[in-house]
């Protein structure tokens, strides 16, 4: 698959939202164990409602499409990864201006979008074992393709989640309340780490079935 247009994103939306659906247990429990145990509510929230937008307005451009599907993340999961979340969507969505059909390579700067957007809500810098340190190998696996399938740039997304994920079993949590925890976190998944995972996860799975 080349390109991919907003009934596609819409498709790929509502395959991250039944994610969060089934995996809300899981996300639960994860964030039971050093948080509020409210991730997997807040991620169902989240994506569903940005999947119900997405499929009524597909006569968007892609770009304000997702600007737009995060908004809705931010206003139904109003928690600090519902905003991470949505911010991401909503600054990743805005470099993609007003094209109709985005290339491997526009996936890849929706993407750096998303993690500066990240960045610029979170204030969390790597090492410190957030989201970031899941969002930086994915961006650096990703603008390493040099391809044009979306398939395999989101496959190199997966890649990176996986470094992220091995990288972060060193790392002692410094956020929230999973900061409190300290040197206990060090064998413990990071829950929004792992929402993210689900999130690329479903991405690719949605353009796989797309292209068969």
């Amino acid at each position: 698959m080349k390109t991919i247009d907003s009934e596609g994103l819409a498709k790929m939306l509502v395959t991250v939202a039944d994610a969060m659906t089934q995996q809300r247990k899981h996300l639960i429990e994860l964030d039971s164990a050093i948080g509020d145990g409210d991730l997997g509510i807040t991620m169902e929230k989240g994506f569903q409602a940005a999947a119900a937008f997405a499929k009524n307005n597909a006569d968007l451009a892609p770009g304000p499409l997702l600007v737009k599907s995060g908004m809705e993340i931010v206003k139904l999961a109003p928690s600090t990864m519902g905003t991470l979340m949505g911010s991401g969507f909503i600054r990743g969505g805005k470099v993609l201006d007003q094209k109709m059909e985005l290339t491997a390579s526009d996936l890849t700067l929706f993407f750096e979008g998303f993690l500066n957007g990240v960045l610029l809500r979170g204030k969390a810098s790597p090492g410190e074992k957030t989201i970031v340190d899941i969002l930086i190998p994915v961006v650096e696996q990703m603008k390493a393709y040099q391809g044009d399938d979306i398939v395999e740039v989101l496959a190199c997304a997966e890649k990176g989640v996986q470094q992220g994920l091995e990288s972060e079993k060193g790392m002692v949590s410094q956020h929230g309340k999973a900061a409190v925890f300290r040197e206990k976190t060090l064998d413990l998944v990071d829950p929004g780490s792992e929402a993210v995972a689900i999130m690329i996860s479903a991405c690719k799975r949605s353009v796989v079935e797309e292209s068969l």
